[in-house]
């Protein structure tokens, strides 16, 4: 009786937040800016499957990654889980940045199921230059996230979950004259849910539908200078799909899969002390004034507007388990080109014996010159029950 009427709250709250969001979108002009966001390293899909399946993964949240795409897809996983994933990132530029990921989950009977995760970036040495382009130094950067998610069942079809996670972002030494302190932090949070059908026949085969929704990095700004005025925002996003997971038979399962991704960021020109400064708008304010038209760079560098429809992306993806024992997956991710134009087809295969796993994933652009072409990643995951 309880978990019915936590369900019923939990789907009204959802319908009122959704309603409450379209009606403002009509009501309201906006004036979000895309890609103006920093600490975009929190945008990297963190796992090899769901980045074989053209980053698709807020409907499937099956595993410790859920962390990432949904922290509702905890609520339903009862084992304990450990992960690991490592990509040398924008390999043409030849510049030796890497990524890792690491990510674990622990489950409590009658309470739920906690996780943590490690998000780092590398971004190598940078050379400082004076203002007569003399060498003063060099510095290490990178970037680094650290979160702690949540996730429980309040009924048998629906999950909901919550992350908080630190932020800290070290473009360059503070101590190297005309560089500003060079290192900013913040804290952000996700809010989730997470819906699975019973199973259902479809054309003589057992299905299951599901549908997920994330509202990911709603948090503050990062200040890299307190004598500068900018404020940069972190890359907050709304990601929510379906999935369909047909079982054919007791040994072949195939899962199609959509993510639709808008990033919720404002940012807009204001004069302070007679400066011009970039000040991002903090989560729970960008989350109502980035909808709308916004202004994106079209590859010949014109500024543009972009519709509501232009800023969201689409990830579409395939995946078939053989015996949950063998995996091939495949997938398309379109970005509009006045707003990045990351267009891309991935592939990928995984393995899972006993309590282990490996999955591996590549990306293919039609653009030998892309920074993301010929991107590597590969991930292992161990499950204990």
């Amino acid at each position: 009786m309880m978990y019915s009427l936590l369900s019923r709250i939990a789907r009204w709250s959802l319908s009122l937040l959704g309603t409450a969001l379209f009606v403002f979108t009509l009501a309201a002009p906006a004036h979000g800016q895309v890609g103006q966001s920093s600490a975009l390293f929190l945008r990297i899909e963190p796992d090899s499957r769901a980045a074989g399946m053209g980053n698709t993964g807020v409907a499937v949240a099956d595993n410790a990654n859920a962390m990432f795409w949904n922290p509702s897809g905890l609520a339903f996983q009862k084992n304990t889980q450990a992960g690991i994933t490592h990509s040398n990132w924008l390999p043409e530029f030849n510049a030796g940045l890497f990524y890792e990921y690491l990510v674990g989950t622990y489950h409590v009977d009658g309470i739920g199921t906690f996780g943590g995760n490690v998000r780092f970036l590398n971004l190598g040495e940078t050379v400082i230059r004076d203002d007569q382009g003399q060498r003063v130094g060099k510095t290490s950067s990178f970037q680094l996230a650290v979160g702690t998610s949540y996730g429980y069942q309040v009924s048998e079809r629906l999950g909901l979950g919550t992350s908080l996670r630190y932020i800290h972002s070290k473009l360059t030494s503070g101590q190297l004259q005309g560089t500003g302190e060079g290192s900013a932090s913040t804290f952000a949070a996700d809010f989730s849910a997470l819906y699975r059908t019973a199973p259902f026949s479809l054309g003589g085969s057992e299905a299951t539908f599901s549908a997920g929704v994330n509202l990911a990095n709603m948090g503050g700004t990062l200040d890299f200078n307190s004598s500068n005025p900018d404020k940069d925002p972190i890359p907050m996003n709304l990601r929510f799909g379906p999935a369909l997971t047909i079982d054919f038979d007791e040994f072949n399962t195939l899962t199609l899969a959509a993510d639709f991704n808008k990033q919720l960021v404002n940012v807009e020109q204001e004069v302070i002390n007679g400066d011009t400064a970039r000040v991002g708008d903090p989560g729970w304010v960008a989350l109502f004034k980035s909808w709308g038209p916004a202004s994106g760079q079209a590859k010949g560098g014109n500024v543009t507007k972009l519709s509501l429809i232009e800023q969201f992306t689409v990830g579409t993806g395939v995946e078939y388990w053989y015996n949950d024992l063998f995996a091939l997956r495949t997938g398309y991710f379109y970005e509009h080109p006045d707003n990045g134009d990351r267009q891309f087809l991935t592939f990928g295969a995984g393995l899972r014996y006993n309590f282990a796993g490996v999955d591996i994933s590549y990306l293919y652009t039609a653009e030998n010159n892309s920074p993301l072409a010929n991107t590597l990643r590969f991930s292992l995951l161990f499950e204990f029950k």
